[in-house]
């Protein structure tokens, strides 16, 4: 069984290059995918997010090794085993990155990945709708697969967000994805006529309408390399080995943990790593599996004076009765993700642009969907978005079955901790201001007690959580970078015919969620696949505070 392009994994930038790869339907395409259907109300309905990621039916399971800092604890690190990957089982948040982000990638190597050069992608691959609360259209998509759309901010409480913000001195922003990041503002979630608009909806499914895209149901064991050149696929499936042919190449688009994995598994690796292993080195890359990334955040629980909460709804009627409206109707409160206030701001002075989020919901919850809250209540998730803390994935034994080692080394600097308290101040400061007055009642969590760096400092280690955005184990940069595993064209180095684009590729960890950015690492990447020129660089300024030298906000 042979095709032109074999796609590994059917996650967010596999989706989006199988439906570029196929379009002219001069190319057979074939995508790899050991997930199963992403068919029910579970993934489909956005407010059931909490869900999916906690099924073992669609998420691979993974967790970290003990994390040092964090008191030894093991986190969970969901990855999406399902058609759509991780976009089916994720937040729905969409946020592209600051300028300043892509403009750090082409400094550090991967030429022609500026904003200039990835805003024409962003603006591709999205069809934005503002749902009346304004925004920046001229740097908005029209016509892409992936809809993105706005909540419906009708609760108070999102409002009052973004309100004491602007009070507590910060920038107000009407697209954070846009021409201004910075500030307070509506968040936008990639859900569509009621429904989580995910990889799979927006591009595998139209893609594979076409004759010359087939899926197949299958684990991927390793790449076939003869001669230096990627030749195939060694799959599993039905407990038979057998292998796929690509007759131009093979990309591989398995996530930051799987991708790694499967190259290293290939011979693809740091040569002694793959030695302990019994593997075969085809190409010493050290820096495969290193530069791991990933964003911490905590939640910031207040209860709330007035019954406004989603907490009303935290019985089995009223879920009975939301999942019911959706089931018929994809309206309601079904048909959001809750997530619908955000913002971007900066934590002190001297920094160029945002380096901490929020994300707003009207509910204190765990992201697991365990309640926390006494009653009703709303919470800010908050985090660094660039910590300077570096992990690592490597093998466990050459057994294709075995899930890797997996470590973020989270809170490893000093300017970790002193970030993470800023942001819990900086919180408290927000939660302060007179547009909450009617609604904050006491400090759920961390709770009025904890003041101290060293109180702080405790709650941190024991309730900090991924936001689950991991990144950057097979960094794309200059051919000559030894720690570089792709080039600027997505090109393995050192194997021909081998190809790699996901959000592992990124040198460095975008500003908010990722799954924009991987979905444009799979639009970009598509046209250097097909030797294409890329689209024209566009020429927008993004905005910068002009006192980010002198003030924090």
């Amino acid at each position: 069984m042979n095709a032109d392009y074999i796609i590994l994994g059917a996650g967010s930038a596999g989706c989006a290059m199988a439906y570029r790869l196929s379009e002219d339907g001069k190319h057979r395409v074939l995508v790899i995918e050991y997930g199963g259907s992403d068919a029910g109300p579970f993934i489909q309905m956005p407010a059931a997010l909490s869900y999916p990621m906690n099924m073992s039916l669609y998420d691979w399971g993974f967790q970290t090794e003990p994390e040092p800092h964090l008191g030894g604890r093991r986190l969970v690190t969901p990855r999406g085993k399902v058609i759509g990957g991780s976009s089916s089982i994720n937040g729905m948040v969409y946020v592209r990155g600051h300028a300043c982000d892509y403009n750090g990638w082409a400094e550090s190597g991967a030429k022609g990945w500026s904003y200039a050069d990835v805003l024409p992608y962003f603006k591709r691959m999205e069809t934005w709708h503002d749902g009346g609360h304004g925004g920046d259209p001229e740097w908005r998509g029209t016509d892409g697969p992936l809809h993105v759309t706005r909540g419906p901010r009708a609760n108070p409480l999102f409002d009052a967000f973004v309100k004491s913000g602007e009070q507590a001195g910060y920038e107000v922003t009407g697209d954070y994805n846009g021409q201004k990041q910075e500030g307070f503002g509506p968040m936008e979630q990639t859900v569509w006529k009621g429904r989580r608009w995910s990889a799979a909806n927006a591009y595998l499914k139209p893609a594979l309408k076409r004759p010359n895209v087939e899926l197949i149901r299958a684990f991927a064991r390793k790449i076939v390399i003869e001669n230096g050149k990627a030749v195939g696929v060694e799959i599993e499936r039905g407990g038979k080995t057998e292998v796929l042919r690509a007759n131009r190449e093979v990309v591989i688009s398995a996530s930051s943990i799987n991708s790694p994995k499967l190259l290293m598994l290939s011979g693809i690796g740091p040569a002694a790593h793959l030695k302990e292993n019994g593997i075969d080195v085809i190409a010493d890359r050290p820096g495969v599996g290193q530069n791991l990334q990933d964003h911490l955040e905590l939640y910031i629980q207040m209860a709330s004076l007035q019954p406004v909460t989603l907490y009303k709804h935290w019985n089995l009627f009223s879920k009975g009765l939301i999942g019911a409206q959706w089931l018929f109707t994809k309206t309601g409160l079904g048909a959001s993700n809750q997530f619908e206030s955000a913002a971007f701001v900066r934590s002190k002075k001297g920094v160029q642009y945002p380096d901490v989020q929020y994300h707003f919901i009207p509910i204190a919850v765990r992201y697991d969907g365990k309640v926390a809250a006494e009653g009703h209540g709303f919470q800010a998730h908050v985090g660094p978005m660039r910590s300077p803390s570096r992990g690592e994935i490597t093998l466990k034994s050459n057994d294709p079955k075995e899930a890797p080692g997996i470590f973020f080394n989270y809170m490893s600097t000093e300017k970790d901790w002193q970030d993470f308290r800023q942001c819990i101040r900086m919180t408290r400061e927000v939660f302060a201001q007179a547009a909450f007055k009617p609604y904050a009642g006491k400090e759920i969590q961390p709770g009025a007690d904890y003041q101290s760096d060293a109180q702080l400092d405790d709650f941190i280690r024991e309730h900090a959580e991924s936001a689950f955005h991991p990144c950057g184990t097979c960094k794309m940069g200059a051919a000559d970078d030894p720690m570089a595993v792709v080039d600027p064209e997505a090109r393995v180095i050192g194997v021909d015919g081998l190809r790699l684009a996901d959000s592992s590729i990124f040198p460095q960890i975008t500003n908010g969620n990722l799954n924009a950015p991987s979905i444009m690492v799979g639009e970009k990447a598509s046209d250097h696949i097909l030797s294409k020129t890329p689209l024209p660089m566009s020429n927008a300024q993004p905005w910068i505070s002009p006192r980010w030298q002198s003030s924090q906000r």
